[in-house]
């Protein structure tokens, strides 16, 4: 039985002459990328550079917006409001907003990175902050969040459309949020072991915990980190499986 999921890739996530990842050619197996937006990595000329690609290859367009954290890859948790959570997703995602209006597209998404993403996942003020600017940024903007999280609340209070993400290459905890990066267990290098969680998310809407349990999460769309040194690998082989 084939099913269908919007798979989704980090992109962009190189800064000035050092370059990360295997975008290009990710954009042949998913369905949406998620583009760094300058903060936490990436820059204009990429920003402009793979929305053409996106635009090429069919792949929806997203903005990636991190904490102002380059050293850091904006994966140190800050201490943030939700007014200055609105003010990041807007000032960046604005400026690949105004990159995809140039090439004659529009975005279809947020979704928020690193550290931000996590404490997000967990502070509903914080989420409520995401929202609130994904909803002002306007054209019916989809927010990408995690599911079974506090993105699910915020979302509906304002009314954005929501596509609760769930992840080929991470570890969860039993309460449904991801294992923390300091973890030595909170990646997945293993393509059997990826393709085997994708399948059992997109088609059972289920994930075995570091714990043992299984625990039971809508996923909308499918994330592989482009970070991840084999996520062009596991592009491949989930995008064959679900038929993408």
């Amino acid at each position: 039985m084939n099913r269908q999921i919007d798979l989704n890739s980090d992109m962009g996530e190189g800064y000035g002459v050092w370059n990360m990842g295997h975008d290009l050619a990710l954009l042949d197996y998913i369905s949406s990328t998620n583009i760094a937006c300058g903060w936490h990595a990436g820059d204009a000329r990429r920003m402009r550079n793979l929305v053409a690609a996106a635009v090429a290859k069919n792949v929806h367009i997203g903005a990636h917006p991190g904490l102002p954290d380059l050293n850091g890859f904006g994966r140190r948790e800050m201490a943030i409001t939700a007014d200055d959570a609105y003010d990041f997703v807007m000032y960046q995602a604005g400026a690949l907003q105004a990159f995809a209006l140039a090439a004659g597209t529009q975005l279809h998404h947020v979704k928020p990175h690193g550290a931000l993403y996590t404490q997000a996942a967990k502070d509903l003020e914080l989420a409520r902050g995401i929202a609130r600017a994904v909803h002002d940024l306007g054209d019916d903007l989809i927010l990408y969040g995690l599911a079974s999280s506090c993105f699910v609340q915020a979302a509906a209070e304002f009314k954005v459309p929501l596509w609760q993400e769930v992840f080929a290459d991470r570890r969860y905890l039993a309460n449904g949020l991801l294992v923390p990066r300091s973890n030595p267990r909170a990646v997945l290098t293993d393509e059997a072991e990826a393709l085997a969680q994708a399948i059992a998310m997109a088609y059972k809407g289920s994930v075995q915990t570091v714990d043992g349990t299984i625990i039971h999460l809508q996923a909308d769309t499918l994330c592989i980190h482009g970070d991840n040194p084999h996520a062009l690998e596991f592009a491949k082989v989930i995008a064959k499986q679900l038929c993408l």
